[in-house]
């Protein structure tokens, strides 16, 4: 996706001493919320936990095209095999984020593994360190959430867009109020782009309609209803990997060099269709209870042109010294993963004597099921660095499949309980039971595993002054692993629960100008390894044994600043983490060594000025920074750490004759200095991968609102 339009209600004004409040740079103002903690209109100023609301204005000012581009604005959110033309993979707090189960929409979970438009999005929420008050089952360090646009008024806004070199869009965005005392509302969004960026034989387009509405039924009662209908077609990037026990040189890299470039080389195809549906009823006494319906229907067709590791070597984790790999086609077509969920609950205060709550019970239903056929997955050939070599393809499908089906249902409640005028107690109890199924596309391997667990959160919160507040944390999370059902394994079919514990202990300041908040956390997760003589081969079968072994423990501190004054606006956060590998019995070289990709210092800035000298005119900057990162687990390798500096401009400009009607043109570019590094490495499949920075990009795009 090119261009997301702006809310209408953003920042349409060329008076630099009013348009200042109504788009700060990143939506953590005094009052802004994050919905997907489950708490609330709860100011992030007084939350207990670490959050951040990214508005669509900040994301479109700043050129961010997809999900992946959220890195730039939190140091504790960075890459994790982010590749082009794929879908969005980021890790938060040094944990990669699992696309299965870590992504929500309007607050019910969806499928990330897919392309997110952010043209209907209002905002994209990050929350950190606490999953496991509102997650069943989700990877530690955070859960991300998309918030979809509503009816806002009445307004029309059109842009076009480019980016360097050949990436063009164009953006619609309706909103409409209508019937008696405006009790109906409709918005409307259409985007299409064509991409054609630096990398080669990366050339697709991306489309995008999306229709939501609502329905005031009566004073405190509330219909929404939204469907979303997207298309991305394009090559996905290939990656550099290690030459042989070498780092290659970033800085003589190409990273225009797309491996996956051969002549019969297929799109990613990424189709989602996705609606919800929202029925908010107010009771007596200041209750609310609400359902909330969402489905989501994803088609896709993974395709490649696929290089990995060096058979002449012997090394199946890099690339051949020489600068060879094996090449396989990969191909995985019509795969179908649909998701249901349903979220019925209630919410409200009371009090307990002199103890007041501000309860949310409820129950959380969902289903997942993902079919698939039989893949293509053969070597085809030795490639070349240079990705100059034609080798010849072999779509046969040679592989089986897996299909699966998972069921889960929630029960959790969370009470916020004033237990004096500056003292608040926060406790989170989410109760979940879990089925799961898998079959091979041949009917073999079949699994069928249930769970149950229950996963606590305590906080409390102390206000020393109105300024000042404190905060401390602990919680739990739940990653479920079931064993494959092979013959190579001595507890084939059997789930394990991997229980992850996380506290936090922060300060957090605000005032008319000046935000701040600092952090100490600790993440522990358990390791699960496969341990025993032979786990490559189901011959002679039983050699091996999927267990729990050592541990993952991520503490780190984290930094946040917002300042804002008239025509002045920055903000900077950063993170030093420690995460290191710990108790490994069936691998005891481990112990002691970093995480692979997890970088141990990063740094965001952003800053923006509006001109006084010329109304309406606002300039930007940006910077980010990220430590060295480990390629292997073994440590031997690591890649050095690298800044990307970014600059745009932002002018506002009244349309002749037209009211209110506005016209905004941005002029952007990323990576201002050409900066040539590895952006990320990694270690995925016990591959080493490395993706580049991409080269410095202009963009340009204007936009009409009436």
């Amino acid at each position: 996706m090119l261009l997301g339009l702006a809310p209408h209600a953003a920042a349409q004004t060329t008076d630099a001493t009013t348009s200042l409040p109504a788009v700060t740079i990143t939506g953590r103002s005094a009052t802004s919320s994050a919905g997907v903690s489950g708490f609330g209109d709860l100011p992030l100023s007084r939350a207990p936990f670490q959050a951040r609301t990214i508005a669509s204005a900040q994301l479109q000012d700043n050129g961010v095209a997809s999900l992946a581009g959220i890195t730039r604005y939190d140091a504790s959110v960075s890459d994790a095999y982010s590749s082009e033309g794929y879908w969005a993979n980021f890790q938060v707090r040094g944990f990669a984020v699992d696309t299965r189960t870590n992504f929500r929409r309007d607050g019910l979970p969806i499928n990330g593994q897919t392309d997110l438009h952010l043209a209907n999005k209002e905002s994209v929420e990050i929350l950190k360190g606490t999953s496991g008050i509102q997650a069943g089952i989700s990877a530690p360090g955070g859960l991300v959430n998309v918030n979809t646009k509503r009816p806002d008024g009445n307004f029309s806004s059109a842009a076009l867009g480019w980016i360097e070199p050949n990436t063009y869009g164009a953006a619609v965005d309706l909103s409409r109020r209508f019937g008696n005392a405006d009790a109906f509302g409709l918005r409307l969004n259409l985007s299409h782009s064509e991409l054609d960026p630096h990398t080669r034989a990366l050339e697709g387009r991306s489309s995008l309609a999306a229709l939501a509405g609502d329905w005031r039924v009566a004073p405190g009662t509330r219909v929404d209803a939204e469907v979303e209908l997207s298309r991305k077609t394009q090559r996905s990037l290939a990656a550099m990997s290690l030459l042989g026990d070498s780092l290659p040189s970033a800085e003589a890299y190409d990273p225009r060099i797309n491996l996956n470039n051969q002549p019969w080389a297929k799109p990613v195809v990424l189709n989602g269709d996705t609606a919800s549906l929202r029925l908010r009823h107010e009771f007596a006494e200041g209750w609310e209870g609400h359902a909330h319906l969402g489905l989501q229907r994803l088609r896709s067709d993974d395709r490649m042109a696929f290089p990995l590791g060096c058979s002449t070597e012997g090394n199946y984790d890099r690339y051949c010294s020489d600068g060879t790999f094996d090449y396989y086609d990969f191909r995985s077509e019509n795969e179908r993963r649909d998701s249901r969920a349903l979220d019925v609950g209630v919410r409200g205060g009371f009090a307990t004597g002199s103890i007041t709550h501000q309860a949310n019970a409820g129950i959380l239903y969902t289903r997942f099921k993902a079919g698939f056929d039989r893949q293509a997955y053969n070597w085809v050939g030795i490639g070349t660095i240079d990705g100059s070599t034609v080798v010849p393809e072999d779509p046969t499908l040679t592989d089986e499949n897996t299909h699966r089906d998972e069921r889960s249902t929630e029960f959790y409640l969370r009470d916020r309980i004033s237990l004096a005028e500056r003292t608040q107690l926060f406790a989170g109890l989410r109760h979940t039971r879990l089925a799961r199924t898998s079959i091979r596309t041949d009917g073999s391997r079949p699994t069928d595993t249930e769970q149950r667990f229950t996963t606590p959160w305590l906080a409390l919160t102390q206000q020393f002054t109105p300024q000042l507040m404190g905060y401390v944390s602990w919680g739990q999370g739940i990653e479920s692993d079931v064993t494959p059902n092979r013959r190579r394994y001595t507890n084939a079919g059997e789930a394990t629960t991997l229980r992850t514990q996380q506290a936090e202990l922060g300060v957090k300041s605000q005032d008319t100008s000046l935000l701040w908040s600092a952090t100490l956390f600790s993440i522990e997760r358990p390791n699960i390894v496969n341990a025993g003589l032979d786990c490559s081969t189901d011959v002679p079968g039983g050699t091996c044994t999927r267990q729990l072994d050592g541990e993952q423990r991520h503490q780190g501190v984290e930094a946040d600043v917002e300042w804002r004054a008239r025509t002045f606006a920055v903000q900077a956060s950063a993170m030093l983490l420690h995460a290191r590998l710990s108790g490994m019995a069936h691998d005891p070289g481990l112990n002691g060594k970093r995480p692979t990709n997890v970088p141990e210092r990063s740094l965001r800035l952003n800053v923006r000025h509006d001109l006084a000298a010329v109304p309406g005119l606002r300039l930007t900057g940006g910077a980010v920074y990220e430590g060295p990162r480990m390629v292997l687990p073994d440590n031997r390798i690591q890649i050095p750490g690298w800044t990307r500096l970014d600059a745009g401009l932002r002018y506002e400009q009244r349309l002749p004759g037209s009211g209110e009607g506005t016209l905004v043109w941005r002029f952007g570019v990323q990576n201002l200095t050409d900066k040539r590094a590895w952006k990320e490495s990694p270690y995925q499949f016990e591959h080493a991968y490395l993706y580049p920075l991409s080269r410095r990009t202009f963009r340009l795009s204007v936009e009409a609102t009436l």
